[in-house]
């Protein structure tokens, strides 16, 4: 179901009349969110019989059923607010936890799973950009206590991304000039440099979607 409402200002990447609830989607959300991912994981990787396929898709399809009838709006959504799980329970988002967010930039500390899997044991560069993406808008959203839109992304793959691997990944506003935040950010698995990042991200105007 959607929210016919007036969208409301946002602030952080949230409405700002939104109060932040880590209890959305109640105590089991987590472990949901995890079985989910584990799901993604093993059918990255999966090559089932014809009996397996049939059963799978049955299960999937009396799942996705009951799922259609508690669908929300992406503001009542646990998915993507929950600040207490890894990516605020985004699970189109590689899983990361964030260990400092201020004026001076944002470090997470980020894991690629097999699901994010490019090629020869390691991650899609994709996927990476899908990290830094989502890391350098947070770090632009703390910036300006607001909301921004990604203008443009330019990774430099420095070396290769492995899986399973706690990696830290660092995003800042290198300098701004008005609504346009140039962010860097680096991405590293101990001292060596996985990739880094050039950005551009640009502050939204009030009302502005």
């Amino acid at each position: 179901m959607s929210d016919s409402s007036p969208v409301a200002p946002r602030e952080g990447g949230f409405r700002a009349d939104l109060a932040i609830s880590t209890d959305r989607g109640g105590p089991d959300y987590a472990e949901f969110s995890e079985q989910v991912r584990t799901l993604m994981d093993k059918a990255r990787l999966a090559c089932p019989t014809d009996e397996l396929a049939a059963e799978a898709i049955a299960t999937l399809k009396d799942l996705n059923a009951k799922l259609d009838a508690h669908l929300v709006d992406e503001w009542t959504t646990p998915a993507g607010t929950r600040i207490d799980l890894p990516a605020r329970g985004n699970l189109t988002v590689p899983p990361y936890e964030v260990e400092h967010a201020g004026p001076d930039g944002v470090t997470a500390t980020v894991r690629f799973r097999v699901f994010h899997l490019g090629g020869n044991g390691v991650a899609h560069g994709g996927q990476v950009a899908v990290a830094f993406d989502d890391l350098g808008g947070m770090a632009s959203a703390v910036a300006v206590h607001g909301v921004c839109r990604t203008a443009y992304l330019k990774v430099n793959y420095r070396s290769l991304t492995p899986l399973e691997t706690p990696l830290t990944l660092r995003t800042w506003v290198d300098r701004r000039e008005g609504r346009k935040l140039f962010v860097a950010g680096t991405l590293h698995d101990g001292e060596r440099l996985c990739a880094d990042l050039e950005s551009l991200f640009i502050e939204l105007k009030p009302g502005q979607p």
